[in-house]
């Protein structure tokens, strides 16, 4: 029987080239090289995940822990993570179009708050890009409006929002 739902897993490392194809696809105004991708799932692989159906993947996360209001340059390596966290911060979600429309937002924030919870990380938090944050609103996230942002935030576009969210 073939059930075409996709569904979370872990990434692996074997997943990383085909998340690298899809950033590409859906964030070619934002590019960020595979090294960069693969350094975050090196340092955090709890936080990384895969959306599949029977078939291919459609999709992919990348969270790691990290410090609130603090926004990470995009497609710049993190060296280390912070030795004091604080959330977990969700890098990138990515879902090609046929890997839309099956709640995965919904179980990719319970899965992200499930990491939180294991770590004691209070918040989670994540830069909305192509006016995304009204999606993100309705997991409980809500922007952060300090204007010491504007600058972290320009790498990511015009329309980038920084949100947080308690666990």
């Amino acid at each position: 029987m073939i059930n075409n739902q996709p569904t979370w897993r872990p990434m692996a490392v074997a997943d990383l080239e085909m998340v690298s194809q899809i950033a590409g696809q859906i964030h070619h105004a934002l590019p960020e090289r595979a090294e960069v991708l693969a350094e975050k799932f090196r340092l955090f692989s709890q936080g990384c995940f895969i959306f599949q159906d029977d078939r291919r993947i459609v999709g992919y996360a990348i969270a790691h822990p990290w410090t609130r209001q603090a926004i990470p340059p995009l497609d710049a390596f993190l060296g280390e993570l912070p030795a004091a966290p604080n959330c977990l911060y969700l890098h990138d979600a990515a879902l090609l179009p046929e890997g839309r429309g099956h709640a995965g937002a919904s179980q990719l924030i319970a899965a992200l708050r499930k990491v939180a919870n294991s770590l004691d990380l209070p918040w989670l938090a994540l830069v909305s890009v192509y006016r995304s944050d009204l999606l993100w609103s309705r997991f409980g996230f809500s922007v952060a409006g300090d204007p010491g942002l504007s600058a972290k935030l320009a790498c990511y576009g015009s329309t980038a929002k920084y949100m947080t969210a308690p666990v």
